[in-house]
Parts: C-alpha cells; structure tokens; sequence
C-alpha cells in the first residue's frame, strides 16, 4: 500500500522491525497516544507512514535520555502536528546529539530487519565505509554467512537513506569528509571561546558544568545555521542555473 504522496506504508510487524522494538511497544505507545492512528486498509489492516517511524525512533530516543512516558508525551504535545518525518528525524538528530556513544551487536538478520531490506554485500561495504556498521571480528563477507554486526543506532537509518541517494559512493564519503573536518574546527574554536570564558583556574566541575548546559544549545545552533545556509546556497545555485 502507498500514500497519497505514493510512499510505500508498513505494517505493524514492519513498523517495529525498522524500529528495532515489539509490536506490543509500538501497541502500548499508540494507547498512550504517543503515536497517531495509522491508516485503516482492506481487511482492517493498519498501515504506518514513514513518520510514524521517525516518531517513534524521537520516542526511543528521548526514552534512551531517561525521560518518562508522561514527560514525552508532554514533549511531544509542543511539537507542531504536521511536522514531516525529515523535520522529526532532524529533531531526534538533536536529541541524540549529546547522549553517551551507544553501538549494538546485530546478527546479520537483525540488521536487515532493522534496514527493511535485504543487504547485499555492496551495501554492507557501504555502510562499513560510512561506519555506521562493523563487521565483527571473524565475519565472513560471503553472502552465505550470516555474520554478526556492530551497529551505531544513530547512524542506521541515515546510513540506510543514503544507500539510495542518487549519488556515486566517493561523494558520499567526500561529503562526510567535509562535515566531519569543519565540525572539528567548530569544536576545537568553541573550546577555545569557553576555555577564555571560565578561565584558567575554574575547577573542572564548573568546567564540565558550562559544558552540559552549553553543549544543547551549540548543537541546536548548529544545526539551525548549516539548514539556513545550505538552503541559501541551493538557491543561489538553482537560481544560476
């Protein structure tokens, strides 16, 4: 089944599968109305929209914080009611900003049916390249072989998305290049802005205690800034164009 906007739906049982949780998670969450309603079909079968997934990896995510689930609901209840699984995907990317580094092993199994998709072995390269997977010690790269995984949650989804990114692979991994150098450089500048702003003899406790209550607003800077410049530097190229 297709939307209007001819996105292929899930099911339930694909639902909590790409979400890497039970289908009595994702009942309980719509119960709680944590989750909208999904699309009745023939033979009174839900079907789920790519934002019910981004929903529901915001709410797994915030859950990961050690937010309860009246905290998320209030959470929830302050975004806007039309946000785009891209727009939720982005707020989730906040989220996680500034959660402890978390990786998972996966069969190989698993790992397709967190994907929603079988994974070829140019796939898998792919993603070991992009590191959002490693290939555990041992593992085969037959095909035949079911191999085991170790996934950065994070990262998997957005690994997934770009595997169908009309894009060569070497421009891929060149504009990760490009991201990860200038983060680095914004990191290593704000560093030095908070190190003249605390000062030498800040014990480190201040220091870590800044750093806490500084670091979700630079992330939420950041992100803001990059999606207004990109988007001012798509128009001027279309507008070239």
């Amino acid at each position: 089944m297709t939307t209007d906007t001819e996105e292929p739906t899930l099911t339930v049982d694909e639902l909590a599968a790409r979400a890497g949780v039970t289908v009595r998670t994702v009942r309980f969450y719509s119960s709680k109305g944590l989750l909208p309603p999904p699309v009745i079909g023939p033979r009174r079968v839900g079907h789920y929209s790519q934002e019910h997934l981004a929903r529901l990896a915001l709410i797994e995510e915030l859950q990961r914080q050690g937010m309860t689930l009246a905290a998320i609901e209030r959470h929830l209840q302050q975004l806007p009611a039309d946000l785009s699984a891209q727009d939720l995907a982005l707020h989730r990317a906040v989220v996680a900003s500034w959660a402890p580094d978390a990786a998972e092993d996966v069969t190989r199994e698993e790992l397709e049916r967190r994907a929603g998709r079988p994974l070829g072995e140019e796939a898998l390269e792919r993603l070991v390249a992009m590191n959002v997977i490693e290939r555990a010690e041992g593992t085969s790269d037959s095909s035949d072989s079911p191999g085991s995984f170790r996934v950065d949650p994070a990262l998997l989804a957005l690994g997934i998305q770009l595997l169908d990114v009309p894009l060569a692979h070497e421009s891929i991994l060149a504009a990760r290049g490009v991201l990860l150098e200038h983060s680095r450089a914004a990191a290593r500048e704000l560093s030095a802005l908070l190190r003249e702003a605390v000062g030498e003899h800040e014990s480190v406790a201040a220091v870590k205690s800044l750093s806490a209550h500084m670091q979700p607003l630079v992330v939420q800077a950041l992100l803001t800034t990059f999606q207004r410049s990109l988007k001012a530097e798509l128009r001027e190229w279309l507008k070239e164009s």
